[in-house]
């Protein structure tokens, strides 16, 4: 089985239509790891594709504040005007798609899916130190996370945790080959919102059939997602940090 594998699109529909041009005919399926909503001004159009297309999903922190069901005070400004932004734009049936979409993890046979770790649904994992007592809460080979929009991931192997390598600037992938014998927790990195200093749209595509994991990233029209920023009115930070992933 080839899957799709995506996480904070954040209602960016050029980033989004971007990644699904690169990736035609590479999967089967897809697979999100939250945050559909929120930052961006595409909200509608990501979620509508969404609801038809994405196999398994678990919600983020952003889906949750955009439906209402979560507190948002914790969210800087900016996150902020763009919750209360995307509720006053989606019609009900999003909102309560939104609010419908389950906590991680989400367990199949082969995988299990989460926005921020596997122990804590919005926990940011930045560093191996927060990583590596996590594999208790690793039921399945391959754990799928997001939250943090950094591309990478981390892998348990007999030399101890060791790191999974993003595309550097120059490249436009990076090919990971999936050792049965160990764990790995893998962050495809945000379409819609890079943080790694590549503004590039991020996702990744995982054979397991032939235990390979690309991660991929893809140029977009950047200042067409930003214009649409702009013209709804919201924060100018949303646009500018576009432009330089971070």
């Amino acid at each position: 089985m080839r899957r799709l594998i995506l996480s904070d699109i954040h209602a960016n529909l050029e980033a989004l239509e971007a990644v699904l041009r690169d990736a035609q005919g590479t999967y089967d399926e897809i697979l999100c790891c939250g945050d559909f909503a929120g930052y961006c001004a595409s909200p509608a159009e990501v979620i509508d594709w969404a609801r038809g297309n994405v196999r398994h999903a678990v919600r983020g922190n952003h889906d949750r504040g955009c439906a209402g069901t979560a507190d948002i005070s914790d969210f800087n400004l900016p996150a902020r005007v763009a919750t209360l932004w995307t509720r006053s734009q989606l019609p009900r049936e999003d909102l309560d798609w939104l609010a419908s979409l389950p906590a991680g993890p989400v367990f199949a046979e082969e995988f299990q899916l989460c926005h921020g770790s596997p122990a804590d649904e919005d926990e940011y994992l930045l560093s191996s130190s927060l990583v590596e007592p996590l594999d208790e809460f690793m039921l399945r080979p391959v754990c799928f996370v997001g939250h943090t929009h950094i591309q990478g991931g981390w892998s348990w192997q007999r030399g101890g945790l060791l790191p999974l390598s993003r595309p550097a600037l120059t490249e436009s992938e990076r090919i990971v080959d999936l050792d049965p014998d160990y764990l790995y927790l893998i962050n495809p990195g945000s379409v819609g919102q890079p943080r790694d200093r590549d503004p590039r749209a991020a996702y990744a595509v995982w054979d397991s059939g032939e235990r390979l994991l690309t991660f991929r990233r893809v140029r977009y029209d950047i200042r067409a997602a930003q214009s649409r920023i702009l013209e709804a009115g919201l924060p100018e930070l949303l646009a500018e940090r576009l432009a330089f992933g971070r």
